[in-house]
């Protein structure tokens, strides 16, 4: 006689909930999707996907589906904010293709989003409940049971995906905020026909400048340029994203004294929206019973790897395999929070250096830059074989 379906509950339907859906569902398991939001958000900014996330994607059956609005840059161009000037050139492209049998993406979050919903969409295991933000929980003598204000679910085992203000979080370890991290991202998407025509092409383009740097790159097969410009700042912006003036960006990245194109840039938007950057510290255990958290919920990332959303999907696939592997699901949730803790909280400490580094100045960042020239692009490159290279 077969054994009746196990239900996963997961709490969260962005990127990281999404996948971990798809993949649980993909491995035999009934899906429960409670979103806290009523519709999907098709704001937000761009996103970059490198190898260890694309290749966890493509095997879900999402690839065609991504390459379709995802763009493949050709490389990394790293510049001086204050002079322009080309301090390397990272190969993308062909080359990480090559070097680890997946694609660096880059896309619009919302595109991303998108995709990994219609395809949940399709999967007749999952059912997605928007509208139910997870109020409370309780084990139960055949697994776990939550409730949202307007009603209760059961499942086998609960997965907190809901992001940085995780409820599942608080319900699990109390009510700790994170940490605001002193700096602030300001965001912007651009028609590509109005930045300059030497940010037109198929790259990512990083300037580093004093306490400050800025990154843009095509979206939506370069039809849009999207912009994020990080600063130190010693005050959190107030709500998650706020809109601000051209004349406060302006103001808030003076000190950078961007030349060139970069500064041609930065006057176009007329309207930002900024954000506030946070962590925290990896923590030493990540759920209990059948309880667990994944992505943001568990490890939030500071953008300076790229990595937020790959550890997230890295996190689904893990969920995936070693819940399967189990009868009793709490045993298998300690499984994967085994694999997951050291790898995630490396790659947290690994963010936070590369962020220091891109925000020197003085002797510094003239030390900084120096190293930049002397080590080539696939030397570069070849620094990020420990996350790039990650198999499940």
């Amino acid at each position: 006689m077969n054994d009746p379906p196990r239900t996963v509950i997961v709490a969260g339907a962005g990127i990281g909930g999404l996948t971990a859906a798809l993949a649980l569902a993909g491995t035999g398991f009934d899906v429960t999707m409670l979103e806290q939001a009523a519709r999907f958000d098709t704001a937000g900014a761009g996103i970059q996907l490198s190898p260890n996330a694309t290749r966890i994607l493509i095997a879900l059956g999402l690839g065609d589906a991504l390459a379709a609005v995802a763009t493949t840059p050709d490389s990394v161009t790293i510049r001086d904010a204050r002079s322009n000037a080309v301090l390397a050139r990272v190969p993308l492209g062909t080359a990480v293709l090559a070097r680890y049998g997946a694609p660096y993406w880059v896309l619009h979050r919302a595109d991303l989003q998108a995709v990994l919903a219609e395809a949940a969409g399709r999967a007749p295991r999952i059912a997605l409940h928007l509208g139910q933000r997870v109020a409370g929980m309780a084990e139960t003598a055949d697994g776990i049971s939550c409730h949202t204000d307007a009603a209760a679910f059961h499942g086998d085992a609960l997965v907190g995906a809901d992001g940085l203000w995780s409820q599942v979080r608080t319900l699990l370890h109390g009510r700790e905020p994170p940490r605001f991290a002193r700096r602030v991202a300001w965001r912007a998407t651009l028609d590509a026909a109005q930045v300059p025509a030497s940010l037109r092409g198929m790259e990512v383009t990083l300037w580093l400048g004093r306490d400050a740097h800025v990154v843009a790159y095509p979206v939506r097969q370069g039809r849009e340029v999207n912009v994020v410009a990080i600063r130190a700042d010693a005050r959190a912006p107030e709500g998650w994203s706020s809109a601000r003036t051209r004349e406060q960006m302006q103001a808030a990245l003076a000190p950078v004294r961007a030349a060139g194109a970069l500064r041609e840039l930065l006057d176009i938007p007329g309207t930002w929206q900024v954000w506030g950057l946070y962590d925290r510290p990896p923590l030493p255990v990540w759920g209990r019973d059948a309880a667990t958290l994944l992505g943001d919920a568990a490890h939030p990332m500071l953008p300076f790897l790229a990595q937020g959303a790959g550890m997230a999907i890295e996190d689904a696939a893990l969920l995936a395999t070693s819940l399967a592997g189990y009868r009793d699901p709490a045993a298998g949730l300690r499984a994967y929070e085994r694999l997951r803790q050291r790898r995630t909280a490396a790659v947290q400490t690994a963010a936070r250096r590369q962020g220091r580094i891109y925000h020197l100045g003085g002797p510094e960042a003239l030390a900084r830059n120096i190293v930049m020239r002397m080590l080539d692009g696939p030397r570069l490159l070849a620094r990020q074989d420990w996350i790039y290279r990650w198999i499940e």
